[in-house]
């Protein structure tokens, strides 16, 4: 939708065929129409200096303010927390993963059960993706061809299945999440450029084919997934060919394979410039403080990674003043707040000691009170972002790398 632009109280809109026209000022202006079917995205300001940039993106289960951190409930639940304790922290969209809902319990069963919406207790937005990469990740169970994907169940070894660009497509509708992934080949790192090559266009014709099979949505918007490993000219090839299909958005995949951090900002510079302003970006599987920086200072506006959760289950803890293991020694009689800037649920209420005990005995609360607050602080984190851009402050002062520790 690009800049929001002010307009005459007194308008009128009209319908012109699958376009409309806000008039009343003078003249007509088009307007997204996609924002009518329940999916939209709006620029709302740029930073002057960076490619930093706040926005909202619409969908049916309400709106989400960009850039955003997405956590991950794979399974239809994010591990340790309630949906009222996401939303109480701020939580605008949560993701699930196609490929293992399909698998446990079955995407007809929680379309029986109302959609993943219901079934799941969310009642803002979601985002599903596809699973390829946790296809891919089983090499030695999978097979890869033009018509799809052949693998062996993960959970008993045993039954085949198979995954073609068009079922993702059925089960991502069955699920009813408002953002959905199509099927996409990933590669491993390092790869040579002609397996690169082969494997972006091998996406590029899933992605053709993905598009086709879903066709017009009121309620759902489907992103293209750029690839081309670590090479500049595939992911601009990529992406250029992906944006001729139009999608409501447009994701980069293919990183955080181990590949060195610097390697994968260039891949970010290289690639941004080439995508179209009004449509959301997404950086998929990547979350660390950093990574959220340096992506929110190239233009990304959405994240995703389970690093928070998982690290939070490991006793991992994200401050202002750094990471903090928790099952250290130095902590067991360190009475302080885990972040004393940090205003969440757990902070406020227990020390660093009894949070070390907690792990260190095992107590299911340790995972819930450390994953409260991982997330809270990577949500505050692009909240605290999104406030500096809107408020035309100089983003520096947030980047991680600065912190004393």
């Amino acid at each position: 939708m690009g800049e929001v632009r002010p307009f005459c109280q007194s308008r009128t809109v009209i319908h012109v065929n699958t376009h409309r026209f806000r008039v009343g000022c003078g003249s007509e202006e088009a307007v997204d129409t996609s924002i009518m079917k329940g999916f939209g995205f709006e620029v709302i300001k740029q930073e002057g200096k960076t490619g930093a940039r706040a926005g909202v993106i619409h969908t049916a289960h309400g709106k989400v303010a960009t850039p955003v951190f997405i956590p991950v409930g794979t399974r239809g639940t994010v591990k340790a927390m309630s949906p009222e304790e996401l939303k109480g922290m701020g939580i605008e969209i949560v993701l699930s993963n196609t490929y293992h809902l399909y698998l446990r319990p079955g995407e007809q069963i929680i379309r029986e059960g109302g959609g993943l919406h219901k079934f799941m207790h969310w009642d803002k937005a979601l985002l599903t993706d596809s699973g390829g990469y946790q296809i891919f990740s089983l090499a030695n169970l999978c097979r890869v061809e033009e018509k799809g994907v052949t693998f062996q169940s993960p959970l008993d070894g045993g039954e085949s299945h198979f995954l073609s660009p068009e079922k993702v497509i059925e089960i991502e509708r069955n699920l009813g999440a408002d953002i959905i992934m199509p099927l996409d080949d990933c590669t491993t790192y390092p790869c040579s450029h002609e397996e690169a090559r082969k494997s972006l266009e091998l996406t590029t014709r899933w992605a053709e084919r993905s598009k086709k099979e879903f066709g017009e949505s009121s309620s759902q918007a489907l992103f293209g997934i750029i690839q081309g490993s670590v090479y500049p000219d595939l992911r601009k090839e990529s992406a250029k060919e992906l944006i001729g299909l139009d999608f409501s958005g447009y994701a980069l995949g293919g990183l955080s394979l181990g590949e060195p951090k610097n390697l994968t900002r260039e891949i970010l510079d290289s690639t941004l410039p080439h995508l179209p302003r009004n449509k959301p970006r997404y950086l998929m599987g990547m979350g660390t403080p950093e990574d959220l920086f340096e992506g929110v200072i190239r233009g990304i506006d959405m994240f995703d990674c389970a690093l928070p959760t998982r690290n939070a289950r490991n006793g991992c803890l994200f401050t202002s003043r750094g990471k903090i293991v928790i099952k250290n020694a130095r902590y067991t009689r360190d009475f302080s707040p885990l972040d004393p800037e940090c205003d969440c649920y757990t902070c406020r209420n227990y020390s660093r000691a009894y949070l070390r005990h907690l792990f260190n005995a095992e107590e299911i609360l340790a995972l819930r009170l450390n994953t409260l607050h991982n997330l809270h602080f990577f949500t505050r984190f692009l909240q605290r972002m999104r406030e500096a851009i809107l408020a035309g402050k100089d983003l520096s002062s947030l980047n991680p790398r600065n912190i004393d520790k």
